[in-house]
């Protein structure tokens, strides 16, 4: 009898559920470059060069474990294009006898799955993939008893579920959250950490004359790639977080600098969600960073809440809320990005910071994200969908569309995270290199998003009126006088007009 087991390109891990009792004599392992995956979105060209190379590395290593492994290369001229097409091809290649797959990530990817028994006839066993720390039934189960959800009980029951920071049956510290210590604004220091640089090697180098060849026109740049494209570098550059990073994460994992692209950032979530590294062992060795005294608790209490917090939880979310969740606009916006918003090429020097280096580097943190990038398609009306972009589903769609877009109207946060550019300015040096005054709500030099921050509450008021953590301001625009009002509010139409008709780039 031959087992064939597809192998997916987010599934690159040594224990993988369905290969775990697998017998190598009359395995196959398929794993599968195809057209569909690479364009279904497009994607930066350093994702696909990082999931090509890491693909090719795995399979090399399965090989040299003693795994029968057959690959399909994307340059092949006989491969199909899509997944469901190479296990069919597979199967007639192999004579298999039945198929066992890890569950995908994506509601699309499962849909294929569940999909080949039919197209093969042969009986295929979709086994759950437990790299993550809540099945899918355990979190269906936590949401069942609430009536609201909240991020933070959830990580507090993964917290004693995995006894990680517990001591006894009692956090460490005492508190479970330190997240009012995460805040500080970073100042520039020569001393600061980089993560590792990795030369690409000859297969690496392939698959960038690849992904040059077949993807000119997708976003980003294939200068400069260095990722990690193995699990021993993967743990190289996890080992350099650890020792050099970790110790100040935590007092400034919100802060921004002009030409800082990494700060004490892990830049490990690539590997994490490919399966390069396991969940839980970052998160047991940060403890152990913790425990012997060589990194302070709101250092590693931040990162564990990121990784056993919101990344499970924003797979629990994407899962339950079903493939309808992309649809959700609980606002009604309709707005396109501007056409600079992909090129970065703009004035406002905070915009072109988080763009470029998304583009240049594939890689923006989680405020960049949320209160830049995100925040200015949020004030300005954007469509969600122009958000929901190039990252893995279950993990992008909640935090874009739900926390930072608002669009599932509070199911993710109680508030949107939209403001200022007070904000920008607490959190980086980014407006001190702005030719916008980020002290200025109306004139030709005032920061833009002052005024889109008031119009975006005032025009959305009978939605967010009754949000209690929006009462302050609501009570401060009231306050401001009806001409104060007036020119506020013709300083964001103005922007917007010119948005729309594709002016200049502000």
């Amino acid at each position: 009898m031959t087992t064939l087991v597809p192998v997916l390109g987010d599934q690159l891990s040594p224990d993988l559920s369905s290969l775990r009792d697998a017998d190598p004599a009359d395995t196959v392992v398929l794993m599968m470059e195809v057209a569909e995956e690479t364009a279904y979105v497009r994607h930066h060209k350093k994702k696909i060069a990082y999931i090509l190379s890491a693909m090719r590395h795995h399979a090399a290593r399965l090989e040299a474990e003693g795994w029968r492994v057959d690959y399909a290369r994307l340059d092949d001229p006989d491969n199909t294009g899509s997944f469901t097409g190479e296990v069919a091809r597979a199967v007639a290649r192999h004579a298999a006898d039945r198929i066992v797959v890890t569950e995908g990530g994506e509601f699309r990817v499962r849909d294929m799955l569940e999909s080949w028994e039919a197209r093969t006839g042969l009986p295929v066993d979709i086994r759950a993939d437990d790299r993550f720390l809540a099945s899918h039934a355990e979190f269906d189960a936590w949401a069942a008893r609430r009536r609201e959800l909240t991020m933070e009980f959830f990580y507090r029951d993964m917290r004693k579920k995995t006894g990680l920071l517990m001591d006894g049956g009692e956090p460490a510290g005492g508190r479970w959250n330190f997240d009012k210590e995460n805040r500080k604004p970073a100042e520039r220091d020569l001393l600061m950490p980089r993560p590792l640089s990795f030369a690409p090697d000859e297969t690496t180098r392939d698959v960038l004359a690849l992904v040059a060849e077949r993807f000119p026109d997708h976003p980003g740049s294939l200068d400069g790639f260095d990722y990690a494209v193995t699990a021993e570098d993967a743990a190289r550059q996890a080992d350099a977080f650890f020792a050099h990073a970790l110790p100040r994460f935590g007092d400034y994992e919100d802060a921004m600098l002009t030409g800082e692209r990494f700060l004490w950032h892990s830049i490990l979530s690539p590997y994490l969600n490919s399966g390069l590294l396991d969940p839980l062992d970052l998160c047991r060795r940060a403890e152990a960073e913790y425990r012997a005294g060589r990194a302070p608790l709101n250092s590693v209490e931040g990162y564990v809440r990121q990784v056993l917090g919101w990344r499970e939880y924003m797979r629990g979310i994407y899962w339950r809320e079903g493939p309808e969740y992309v649809e959700r606009n609980f606002f009604g916006n309709t707005r396109e990005l501007p056409a600079w918003y992909w090129t970065g090429e703009t004035d406002m020097h905070c915009l072109a910071e988080a763009l470029g280096q998304t583009l240049e580097t594939a890689h923006a943190h989680h405020i960049q994200r949320l209160m830049v990038t995100g925040n200015f398609a949020l004030l300005i009306g954007a469509d969600p969908k122009q958000v929901h972009l190039d990252a893995y589903e279950w993990v992008e769609l909640p935090n874009t569309l739900g926390m930072s877009q608002f669009g599932d109207g509070g199911l993710l946060g109680s508030k949107p995270y939209a403001g200022s550019g007070k904000y920008i300015d607490r959190m980086s040096d980014y407006c001190r290199g702005c030719r916008y005054d980020v002290a200025k709500r109306v004139g030709e030099d005032a920061c833009p998003f002052n005024a889109l921050y008031w119009d975006f509450l005032v025009r959305n008021r009978d939605k967010l009126g009754g949000n209690r953590r929006l009462a302050m301001p609501y009570r401060t625009w009231d306050r401001f006088g009806a001409q104060a009002q007036a020119e506020t509010r013709a300083q964001a139409a103005g922007f917007l007009q010119n948005l729309d008709a594709s002016g200049p780039p502000y």
